[in-house]
């Protein structure tokens, strides 16, 4: 299993989705998961440190858990099926228990931003899903996004290669 953060929040220009781009701490790779519209927006107010008038489901959320003295502990994409991205969030209560609860990545994501919790992907999740990033430096990571990120030629190599593989779609 390895941490990722959340480093950017995209578009792809092909079909006009959200994607939110996950880094790995340890590797020059990224993964990017396609989310919803309502998903990005909640990532995107966590990320800038923004609240809406009115509480979002994933502030909502954080604050029932954290008001129900608990917290949470951290969030795993744990695997891809049918290429669909599927998660898990761990609460940890105050008695010390953990419990998992089945989610999709991007609540998961929305809801660490709040929770400020640790970001996880498994090992061949990460591996078969991330794509190698001519970035080393933050800097270059930003540059990288900025003007090199081409979400709509990666979705098409990524269709290719799945083809390739015995028809694994792209979540």
């Amino acid at each position: 299993m390895r941490e990722v953060v959340i480093k950017a929040l995209l578009v792809d220009p092909s079909s006009n989705s959200p994607v939110v781009l996950l880094k790995d701490r340890s590797s020059r790779k990224a993964l990017p998961i396609w989310i919803g519209d309502s998903e990005a927006i909640s990532i995107a107010f966590g990320l800038q440190d923004e609240e809406f008038p009115r509480p979002l489901t994933h502030v909502l959320m954080s604050q029932m858990i954290e008001n129900l003295d608990a917290k949470v502990d951290k969030v795993i994409i744990k695997a891809v099926q049918d290429g669909t991205f599927l998660a898990s969030i761990y609460v940890r209560d105050s008695h010390g228990d953990v419990m998992e609860f089945d989610a999709r990545p991007s609540d998961s994501l929305a809801l660490s931003l709040r929770a400020g919790c640790r970001i996880f992907v498994e090992d061949d999740v990460f591996q078969a899903e991330a794509i190698e990033s001519p970035f080393a430096e933050e800097d270059e990571f930003h540059d990288f996004v900025d003007d090199d990120l081409d979400l709509g030629e990666f979705r098409k190599w990524k269709e290719w290669a799945s083809e390739e593989d015995g028809g694994k779609q792209v979540s």
